[in-house]
């Protein structure tokens, strides 16, 4: 399993990005690999002809494509679509290969963990139309806050990443933008992120909204024109049925982990071909 991550696409706007990415590599995908879009993706477009456009393009794509969404979405289309469970986590599949991730969920993906929370406030409101081009469900209801933080209470506070649109309020103003337009109405869902962001044990953070690649603070990175690899040792493991750090272990204990991945791989093929 690869993973690939890219920030806001806007429709056909920026998707040039990704057909290129995927022209140029020389690695074989297949639709078990992932493309990860952080938001502001536009498949829940506002033109019928556009989202048909941007559908084409991903369905054609060698990977799945994975969304979280951001400010620019047609809420009223993305929340039509009936909510399903898709590894640990709740979803809504536009297509069998395009699905997005809905806020303040914990997706597994071959032991790599992702806690998800989309949404941010769209600063060119002034020059939309409410329910036509930008919806109030921009930003998160309560319940959404709740759940994303019963979600990581769950987990014990314990994940290997974590997908966003917008950023916690202390990487907004180190990146400089302490006087956002909309600052107070965004604020909440930046401040809740912060408190993700102290309390979580995470690997890294990866976010959109700002359209800018840029690192901040050893484990945030926004993400704009640069596509991101994640490169991990656990899905390799994963892969091979290899219990983590398997040298530290007994040999009991390493088979005893062992015959539970090759049960999860077993597990995982069968119901691939029920499907």
């Amino acid at each position: 399993m690869k993973l690939i991550l890219s920030g806001d696409t806007h429709g056909t706007f920026d998707l040039d990005k990704i057909i290129t990415f995927f022209q140029k590599q020389n690695t074989t995908y297949t639709k078990e690999d992932y493309l990860i879009i952080c938001g502001d993706t536009g498949i829940c477009g506002y033109s019928e002809t556009e989202e048909a456009k941007v559908r084409h393009i991903l369905r054609n794509l060698p990977v799945t494509t994975l969304f979280i969404d951001g400010n620019h979405e047609d809420f009223k289309k993305l929340n039509a679509f009936p909510v399903e469970k898709w590894h640990g986590g709740n979803v809504h599949f536009i297509e069998k290969d395009i699905i997005h991730l809905m806020r303040g969920q914990i997706f597994n993906l071959s032991g790599i963990t992702f806690f998800t929370f989309g949404g941010a406030y769209s600063p060119d409101r002034a020059y939309r139309e409410e329910g036509i081009s930008w919806f109030s469900e921009e930003l998160p209801s309560r319940q959404e806050y709740l759940k994303g933080w019963e979600n990581l209470k769950k987990s014990g506070f314990k994940v290997d990443y974590i997908l966003t649109h917008t950023a916690p309020q202390n990487i907004v103003s180190q990146m400089g933008y302490k006087d956002l337009p909309g600052r107070n109405e965004e604020a909440p869902l930046r401040e809740f992120l912060q408190q993700v962001a102290d309390h979580t044990d995470f690997k890294a953070w990866y976010f959109g909204h700002f359209h800018k690649d840029c690192k901040i603070a050893d484990s945030f990175f926004c993400l704009y024109d640069i596509l991101s690899l994640i490169q991990e040792d656990k899905l390799a493991c994963a892969q091979n049925a290899l219990p983590e750090k398997c040298e530290q272990l007994s040999y009991p204990d390493f088979l005893n982990q062992r015959r539970i991945l090759i049960v999860q791989i077993v597990m995982k093929a069968y119901e691939k071909l029920c499907k």
